[in-house]
């Protein structure tokens, strides 16, 4: 079955980094677009990144854009999301997803398999 597990969550002081990991089964994962998704605190859903299927285009919200990079590895069927020079405001639960075939990379409707989540909290 379709399996997504984030890991590499945790707490860390404003300016840190943090480097989180989706490890993907079940799937093909190599034609999938990927994305993280983040779900801060008493609010919504947020989109962050996504990634395409090769690599070779990445995308990033503004509220993230020139902090965090998304990466993939095709061979290990992982994508990445490091994280750097982390705010107050990144304090959220992280998601990585797949968005479906033919769907949007930043449209949160259209992202298919999810994961669990891992929480990342920064806080002085």
């Amino acid at each position: 079955q379709v399996q997504l597990v984030e890991s590499g969550g945790g707490s860390v002081q404003p300016g840190g980094s943090l480097s989180l990991s989706c490890a993907a089964s079940g799937f093909t994962f190599s034609t999938y677009y990927m994305t993280w998704v983040r779900q801060a605190p008493g609010k919504g859903l947020e989109w962050v990144s996504s990634i395409s299927n090769g690599g070779s285009n990445t995308y990033y919200a503004d509220s993230v854009k020139g902090r965090f990079t998304i990466s993939r590895d095709n061979a290990k069927n992982t994508v990445y999301l490091q994280m750097n020079s982390l705010k107050s405001e990144d304090t959220a639960l992280y998601y990585c997803a797949t968005v479906r075939h033919g769907g949007t990379w930043f449209r949160i409707a259209d992202f298919g398999y999810w994961g669990q989540g891992t929480q990342v909290t920064v806080s002085s």
